[in-house]
């Protein structure tokens, strides 16, 4: 697999889709040069999903084209595969597929290396960053931020002191199920019962 071959492949118009996917699946194919190439026109068709007749036209055309040459065959279990090579010099030769640079005149100092300073009010400068910039961090003021630390931490005395509320409960009242009811003791009137 060439990523060399396959970034010129890519960069260059082919004429049509089924084209440009034959071409682009035999640049995978290919060593650095554009050589070694051996893959039957049924292993094209079935990874590029294209017909069998659209493989074998397109094959020809680049054959005829001098896109493609045959290098040699290789042996098969159905007989043999052809070998191809990608010719560098004739990809080269197609148009690109890049948008060409357009001039659109001339810029003193296109790139900013530092962000502006926003507007200036009253002799004063405006923000350094902008409010959607990602250095910016929202946060409320001073005193927002006291009161709500004071309300956060009265709510967590109040979550505390009924957590330590339930757990007394649960622990005393299981100390009160637990204990053996004697005569003359009975938990639902502080010890003591009555006509017994």
């Amino acid at each position: 697999m060439s990523w060399r071959i396959a970034n010129e492949c890519a960069e260059r118009r082919f004429g049509s889709a089924a084209r440009k996917q034959i071409i682009m699946f035999l640049a995978d194919k290919a060593s650095d040069d554009g050589s070694g190439i051996w893959c039957s026109k049924g292993t094209i068709q079935r990874h590029t999903e294209l017909s069998e007749s659209t493989v074998k036209r397109t094959i020809i055309d680049f054959l005829r084209e001098g896109i493609l040459i045959e290098t040699g065959r290789r042996h098969c279990k159905n007989g043999y595969t052809v070998i191809y090579r990608i010719v560098l010099e004739r990809v080269a030769a197609l148009e690109p597929t890049a948008e060409p640079d357009i001039e659109t005149g001339v810029t003193v100092n296109p790139v900013q290396p530092e962000p502006g300073t926003g507007s200036t009010v009253n002799g004063v400068r405006g923000s350094r960053w902008t409010p959607n910039h990602p250095k910016t961090i929202h946060k409320p003021s001073t005193r927002r931020r006291e009161a709500a630390a004071e309300v956060e931490d009265l709510e967590s005395e109040k979550i505390m002191a009924a957590y330590l509320h339930a757990q007394q409960s649960l622990f005393f009242g299981q100390l009160v199920q637990d204990a053996p009811l004697g005569e003359g003791s009975c938990p639902d009137t502080g010890g003591s019962r009555e006509g017994a």
